[in-house]
Parts: C-alpha cells; sequence; structure tokens
C-alpha cells in the first residue's frame, strides 16, 4: 500500500512533468497523432531528466529505511532534507529552521530570553564565533570575548551548520548553569586556548541604549543592538543631552553585532545630511537606496567600533565615514555585508534566506573584510571591561573624546 508521502511526491512530480509538457506544448507546433501529441526528442530528454531526478529521492529514502540499521522518522527525514536544501547553498546566513528552532529565534529577538547573552554567528572557519557579549549578561561577566569561538555545550560538539542547536540548549531556565567549551585565538606565534566555562543562566533583558554627558559637555551614547525600540530610545536620549547643553557627541557601537537595517539608517539620518545612507542590491541586480534628509546634528562626532560590531553598526560606522561627518576609531569591524529575510511558515517552522548585499554610500561591500577605522586604536592587553565608567583604561573612548574635543576647538 503506498503511502501519503509517497502518494503526494508522486503527485508533485506528476503536476510538475503535466506543467512542463504543457507549456514546452503551447510553445511549438503541435503534432496530434489519435491520442498523442509528438514533441522533439530534446525536449522529451529534458522532462525524462527531471523525473529521474526528483524521483531519485523517493528511491533513496526508501533504501535508507529499509537497510539503515535504526529506525528512521519520517518528520526528521522530511525537516533533514529541509536543512539540507537551504545549506547546500553553503551560506551560513541561509537556514531553514524546525517549529521550536522558529520560536527560540523569534524569542531571541523580541529581547527577552533566559541564556547567557551571547551574539554568535557562523565563521568563515565553519565554526560557531561569539560576535560580542550582551552587557551586563552573565556570558560578559564570564570573560567571553568577541572572536571565541564556542566548539562545545554541555560536552556535545558544534559546528556552525548546528549553530541553531547550539543556542538552543545554552538557553534555558534562569538559576540553572550551561557549560560551554571555547577555543580561544592566542597571542601572535602562540597556539589556541580551549577550556571550559560554566556559566549560571539569567533572564536576558536587552536595554539597547545607554547615555550620559562627559566632561567638556561631550555626550556618549552607547548602542548595543539595532531593535525595534532603538531608535525611539536614540532619540529620546540625544535630545536629553542636547537640552543639558551638549557640544560634541561619542557614539558607542563596540560589541553590537547589527539588527534591523532600517533602524540604523534611521539613526543615520539623525546624523548626517543629505545623501545615500545605504544600498542593497540583489542578484537581479536591483538596488534599493535609504537616504537621508538634509536636518543633521551638526556636531563634532566620533564612533567607536570594534571587531564585535557588525551588520546593522557597520551600515551606520560606513555611511558616517563615507560622508565624512564624523571620525570613526578602534579596530576593524565585524565584516557582515549581506541582508537576511525571515519568514514563517504554516506549521510553525520557518526560514532565514540571504536576499542581498549592501553598499556603503561610497560603493563598498564590507562582507568578510569590514571597516577600517579612521583611527585605529587596540584595547590593551588584559583590559576586560570599557565604557564611561573605565575611562581610564578605555583607551578607544579616550582618543575619541580627544578627537570631539579638537573639532570642538
Amino acid at each position: 500500500m503506498i503511502s501519503k508521502k509517497k502518494a503526494a511526491i508522486g503527485a508533485i512530480l506528476l503536476i510538475l512533468i503535466t506543467s512542463i509538457s504543457t507549456f514546452v506544448v503551447s510553445n511549438m507546433i503541435q503534432i496530434p497523432i489519435k491520442e498523442k501529441i509528438v514533441i522533439p526528442k530534446s525536449e522529451y530528454e529534458n522532462l525524462t531528466e527531471v523525473y529521474k531526478k526528483y524521483s531519485k529521492n523517493i528511491l533513496l529514502e526508501d533504501i535508507l529505511k529499509e537497510y539503515y540499521l535504526r529506525d528512521v522518522d519520517e518528520d526528521t527525514l522530511l525537516e533533514g532534507q529541509l536543512k539540507g536544501l537551504f545549506s547546500s547553498t553553503g551560506d551560513p546566513y541561509t537556514v531553514y529552521m524546525t517549529k521550536d528552532e522558529f520560536s527560540s529565534f523569534m524569542e531571541h529577538t523580541m529581547g527577552v530570553f533566559g541564556g547567557i547573552g551571547v551574539y554568535v554567528a557562523p565563521g568563515d572557519d565553519n565554526l560557531i564565533t561569539v560576535v560580542s557579549p550582551i552587557e551586563d549578561t552573565p556570558g560578559e561577566r564570564a570573560g567571553i570575548k568577541p572572536g571565541d569561538k564556542i566548539i562545545k555545550v554541555e560536552g556535545q560538539e558544534f559546528t556552525a551548520d548546528k549553530m541553531d542547536e547550539a543556542v538552543k540548549l545554552m538557553k534555558g531556565e534562569p538559576g540553572t548553569n550551561v557549560t560551554i567549551t571555547i577555543m580561544r585565538k592566542g597571542a601572535e606565534g602562540s597556539s589556541s586556548q580551549i577550556f571550559d566555562k560554566t556559566i549560571k543562566r539569567e533572564e536576558i533583558r536587552i536595554k539597547s541604549v545607554k547615555a550620559s554627558m562627559m566632561e567638556d559637555n561631550i555626550g556618549y551614547i552607547r548602542i548595543t543592538s539595532f531593535d525595534d525600540l532603538t531608535y525611539d530610545d536614540f532619540v529620546a536620549n540625544l535630545k536629553a543631552l542636547q537640552n543639558k547643553g551638549m557640544k560634541g557627541l561619542v557614539i558607542d557601537l563596540r560589541n553590537n553585532p547589527g539588527g534591523l537595517l532600517d533602524i540604523s539608517a534611521k539613526i543615520a539620518d539623525e546624523l548626517m545630511g543629505e545623501g545615500t545612507i545605504v544600498y542593497t542590491e540583489t542578484k537581479q541586480k536591483e538596488r534599493e537606496y535609504l537616504k537621508s534628509n538634509k536636518k543633521k546634528l551638526g556636531l563634532p562626532l566620533a564612533i567607536i567600533v570594534n571587531e564585535g560590531s557588525a551588520s546593522a553598526s557597520e551600515v551606520l560606522s560606513g555611511a558616517i565615514q563615507d560622508t565624512k561627518e564624523g571620525t570613526i576609531v578602534g579596530t576593524t569591524t565585524f565584516g557582515k555585508g549581506v541582508v537576511q529575510r525571515i519568514k514563517e511558515l504554516s506549521d510553525g517552522s520557518g526560514f532565514k534566506i540571504t536576499v542581498s548585499e549592501y553598499f556603503t554610500p561610497k560603493g563598498r561591500n564590507i562582507q568578510g573584510i569590514g571597516i577600517k577605522p579612521d583611527v585605529v586604536v587596540e584595547i590593551p592587553e588584559g583590559v576586560e571591561e570599557i565604557g564611561v565608567e573605565k575611562l581610564k583604561q578605555d583607551t578607544q573612548l579616550q582618543k575619541a573624546i580627544e578627537i570631539v574635543k579638537g573639532k570642538m576647538k
């Protein structure tokens, strides 16, 4: 007795072949012979090839079920096929997610979840790479750094193609522990370090904007991510600093892994004058431009970045750098210059797919390259904490303040 799944696949094949046949026949002279239609040999061979390609899936599935030593779950098989379909692109950002994985992914983007508080991305070496720890979370307090590779979670090995599974395992009930194994690049000439860290999970609540007034009426705004509320929070904090007599501004994008492209562009619009903020381009060479109006901040500006600044952070810093509206300080950014779309399917599963790449106003695509600051400043070795509260050891912030002061004069 034929299974429902085979019947469905068979029906799809029939529809596919029928559709192709209809297309072929409708675009050529039809030669009817009794109840048959004659088509060229080349078209027949094309149809046969299509059938062979799609029927191979059924054949191999039957072989797997009959001869594989263990039991095979049909739903797991189907999910594996879908995951393979997306991963075959070779793009680590194009991923199919099961219902549980998609739910976990969307929960993370909402800004409240139980976990250790790190942003990760697939590395070029197919290892799970820390983009940045989230400020004031267990991950940051445990000393996790941008560039660290998470190679195991609870003793189970993971690579970047299984990143969603690793993230799911790292999340959990606040108050519970999780052990991760980290590989950290050693100093020049030395080998990498591999070590375990056991971290207690907490409820992670992301506050993406913090602001304060520094000496000489220089404002400081730190943006940790670009989510739905970031723009409104940024504008509110910017106006509060202006009301206090701000004469210059430092924006800190260090360890900001990105987020929503349009939010980053709206913030850029507050800072720079009329012009292109960023443009995206699809494989069909279709371009979409995000523009700013004439209104701008009009104050001395410096933006601090590091290797943990990615995606939307690079959009903002790239726009400011290309238009010379401010000075970029720090170290070369992460280098993520592609844009994804997210789609939920009717059964609760979903996917994210890379649909375009973005370019700075001067046409730079920084995928895998990053943005090199106008003024390169390293953080001294051994310094774990940065920011206004740690100004004495934060050489990058010191340099940004110096640059803004110089422009004020």
